[in-house]
């Protein structure tokens, strides 16, 4: 029966139309976009606390359908890594955002993924209003569309958000989709030394060359036991050596404070060199 409350019935409907736009000949099924839009919610902006304030869920003033969602909702693992700035008491699954400029307001986002044939909107999804509930929501579509309709696109187009490393590699490694997506990339420095981007990878040796050709490497001594090397943030540390950097014409130009030069290379770093290769076509 719960497939035709208020919200099952909506989908059925919506599911519906998309249906009707796939028999019209409207939906192509290779290329989808994907983009979210921010929703005001309507949470009272008075009732919002700072997120980290002690909160007595089970007061009976909180007994409502929004917190029961939330309080469910906390098993989200994207939810839960989060610590809202503020929290509403009204709506606690609104997230509090702003645009530059804007009184900050609690809101949610609407995910939309769209077949950009004929810009059919596929699937919806909601979610709070931050960028890793609204990446994480696009496997959920793509997902969905992949289930009720049996199609997989050869191509997704989306924004800088989309562009994290794991993302690439979902959409690289696990569903064989084409990322027309620009990579999140932090590693351009600003200051005039040399970024990741100037050191050439070896594949066949897995290492760096720095711009003098001295090499950067995971480990530099052969140990009894393998190792694994990947940190925490899923990523393996690459270092020159010290020897080479002290003498190195180059030193000034690529780690000036430090006796070595150090590169972070991503797990997922074969699924972003796709994105990169693909962005210049």
């Amino acid at each position: 029966m719960a497939a035709f409350g208020p919200v099952g019935l909506f989908r059925w409907l919506f599911n519906d139309v998309v249906r009707r736009c796939m028999t019209a000949g409207l939906v192509k099924g290779e290329g989808f976009a994907v983009d979210a839009s921010i929703i005001k919610a309507d949470a009272n902006r008075p009732r919002g606390i700072a997120g980290d304030e002690a909160i007595n869920w089970g007061d009976p003033a909180l007994g409502t359908r929004a917190v029961r969602e939330y309080l469910e909702a906390l098993d989200d693992e994207a939810l839960a890594e989060t610590l809202p700035k503020r929290l509403s008491l009204t709506d606690p699954l609104a997230s509090w955002t702003a645009a530059p400029g804007s009184p900050a307001f609690f809101a949610y986002s609407t995910n939309d993924l769209i077949d950009t044939e004929h810009g059919v909107i596929l699937d919806v999804e909601a979610t709070p209003a931050h960028r890793t509930a609204e990446v994480e929501s696009t496997k959920t579509m793509v997902e969905r569309v992949e289930e009720r309709f049996d199609i997989t696109p050869e191509r997704l187009i989306g924004d800088t958000a989309y562009g994290t490393a794991p993302m690439l590699a979902w959409m690289v490694e696990e569903k064989g989709i084409e990322p027309h997506v620009p990579v999140w990339d932090k590693t351009e420095r600003k200051n005039g030394t040399f970024s990741s981007n100037d050191f050439h990878w070896n594949e066949e040796d897995g290492e760096y060359r720095c711009p003098a050709g001295r090499p950067l490497r995971s480990e530099w001594r052969a140990f009894k036991r393998q190792r694994s090397h990947v940190t925490k943030a899923n990523t393996v540390i690459y270092r020159s050596s010290q020897a080479d950097c002290t003498t190195c014409p180059l030193k000034s130009r690529c780690c000036p404070n430090t006796p070595m030069r150090k590169i972070a290379r991503s797990v997922h770093e074969a699924a972003r060199e796709v994105a990169r290769r693909i962005a210049t076509t």
